[in-house]
């Protein structure tokens, strides 16, 4: 490719928030195990060393994207009391995780220090703090809430995958080598996801 093509490529409609938009409709149809800077490339009709120039690596693709996918959390209109707030930045933030083929998966594997990112956990840890939490406890149970949220909401994209699995866990689990699990059986394989979102938020936020 000469200096001219390459320039005509890298031109005014294609920057990093084009390849970063046309990455996300990639994984909304096909999933991210499918997602590949080839893919971007064909999908915007160029070569596949332009979506590089733009991107660099397909790890800060991967960052870029899930930065996004972070900022589709709006952060305003929130509620005045800290908890009311922290519960309903959570809550945005499963929302936008869930909005998007994988979304949980594609976080969960980054750890983008980009904007949308950086906004969301000042907002997340300013309502701890307003909370009167000290500063390890503020950033620790943000912590705990990011990671409890993603986990949850990656059990909830491939619970339609796992369908298959689903009786596996009855059939392990006997009154006799498991007592504890038997007893809580009925609960364990719930798909409540909803009800042990808010559940979960409620324990981190009210322990001890």
């Amino acid at each position: 490719m000469t200096k001219k093509q390459a320039d005509a490529e890298r031109g005014p409609r294609l920057d990093a928030g084009a390849v970063v938009r046309t990455a996300l409709e990639l994984l909304d149809e096909n999933g991210l195990d499918a997602l590949s800077t080839r893919a971007v490339a064909d999908r915007l009709g160029v070569r596949m060393n332009t979506v590089l120039w733009h991107v660099k690596t397909k790890a800060r693709l991967l960052e870029l994207m899930a930065d996004a996918v972070v900022g589709e959390a709006p952060l305003d209109r929130l509620p005045a009391a800290w908890d009311d707030r922290v519960r309903e930045l959570v809550r945005r933030y499963r929302r936008a995780l869930l909005a998007r083929r994988d979304g949980a998966a594609l976080v969960t594997g980054t750890y983008p220090a980009e904007p949308h990112t950086l906004r969301f956990a000042e907002a997340l840890v300013g309502a701890l703090l307003d909370g009167g939490m000290a500063e390890r406890e503020a950033a620790w149970t943000m912590w705990a809430l990011v990671y409890f949220t993603l986990g949850l909401a990656q059990e909830e994209q491939s619970a339609a995958a796992a369908r298959p699995r689903e009786g596996s866990l009855v059939r392990a689990v006997s009154a006799d080598t498991h007592p504890a699990l038997y007893r809580t059986l009925a609960h364990l394989g719930a798909e409540s996801f909803d009800a042990r979102f808010e559940f979960g938020v409620d324990a981190i936020l009210t322990r001890g």
